[in-house]
């Protein structure tokens, strides 16, 4: 299996709250794209820090900061580009997220996005 697709897999399962829109993606896709897919987890994510219901954003940002200092380059790639990278800009709502990031995951969000 490749590892993005783990990577989506083992969030799933970290985070049973994804469930739904896991099956949504495969239903739709006809299996995983991860990029695709980490879209709306960032949604979801944002939303829960938001205090609307849905997953544990915590949850999320402390599974990402685990995988990503595993530096394996296919799953960094997912969590940098796709992830990090779509968090909401300094006059958006759910910003306030980016002081909550881990140490590995912040200093990749200052190197894509040096300015917020």
């Amino acid at each position: 299996m490749e590892q993005d697709v783990q990577l989506v897999r083992d969030l799933v399962a970290a985070s049973p709250g994804f469930e739904g829109l896991f099956e949504s993606h495969v239903f739709n896709q006809d299996g995983v794209l991860s990029h695709v897919f980490f879209w709306d987890v960032v949604q979801e994510t944002v939303a829960s820090f938001l205090g609307e219901d849905g997953t544990d954003w915590r949850v999320t940002l402390r599974f990402l900061e685990e995988q990503l200092r595993r530096d394996v380059p296919e799953v960094s790639a997912v969590i940098v580009t796709s992830f990090l990278f779509s968090l909401p800009w300094p006059d958006q709502p759910g910003y306030g997220l980016v002081d909550h990031l881990g140490p590995a995951m912040s200093a990749q969000f200052a190197l894509i996005r040096p300015s917020g």
